[in-house]
């Protein structure tokens, strides 16, 4: 039995984590779908999708897998293609709740991913919804014009509250803990912050240091 499952396809930022587990060998492999497949156009197109059948594809392809090894599929739509593929190739299917150990892998393989763009450690370690999309919406408002690139623009929440209009203001924190959601660094208590004020879906208030 073969396990895929997938990370990321409900994150605003970053692309999607395609991950397979053959309990068998111990084997897990992963590769992602592009953010160019979220581009407005291709996200139209479907092109994530597409992708993940060439991601899977060349997994077969490279761990030799049989056409009667059993594969267990996650449930997501950004699997509706791959199921296609798997039915005209002469695979055997069906699409369940992948849980244990690939889920484990590619939810952390993705949060990694992240990290490496930006995202703070904190947001993974002590966020309950790390990738709720208006948590992630403030992260890219601290640092819009080079936080915005790793966004699903074709989402259409993205074309909803992707441009907002910001104000900016500068003024001081008297209390300690908070901390600067662009450098990620902390804020110390009475310092000169500059503040950033953006309405999604509620009224969000973001505090960095006056100089980044």
């Amino acid at each position: 039995m073969v396990q895929i499952d997938d990370a990321g396809s409900g994150s605003l930022i970053g692309g999607t984590c395609i991950g397979l587990y053959w309990p068998k060998y111990d084997i897990y492999k992963y590769d992602f779908v592009p953010l160019e497949c979220y581009l407005p156009e291709n996200f139209k197109l479907k092109k994530y999708q597409k992708y993940v059948v060439q991601i899977v594809s060349s997994f077969f392809k490279d761990l030799g897998i049989p056409k009667n090894e059993e594969i267990h599929l996650c449930q997501g739509y950004i699997f509706d293609v791959l199921r296609e593929y798997l039915t005209l190739n002469g695979y055997q299917w069906k699409s369940v709740k992948i849980e244990g150990i690939l889920q484990e892998k590619v939810e952390k393989t993705f949060a990694d991913y992240t990290v490496e763009l930006g995202l703070p450690q904190s947001y993974i370690s002590y966020t309950k919804y790390p990738f709720h999309f208006h948590k992630l919406l403030r992260w890219v408002y601290a640092d819009y014009h080079n936080r915005k690139q790793f966004c699903k623009t074709g989402w259409k929440s993205w074309q909803k509250y992707g441009n907002l209009p910001t104000k900016i203001s500068y003024g001081s924190i008297c209390r300690s803990g908070y901390f600067c959601l662009k450098c990620g660094k902390k804020i110390k208590a009475k310092s000169l912050i500059k503040i950033l004020e953006f309405v999604s879906n509620k009224k969000n208030t973001i505090y960095i240091h006056q100089n980044c």
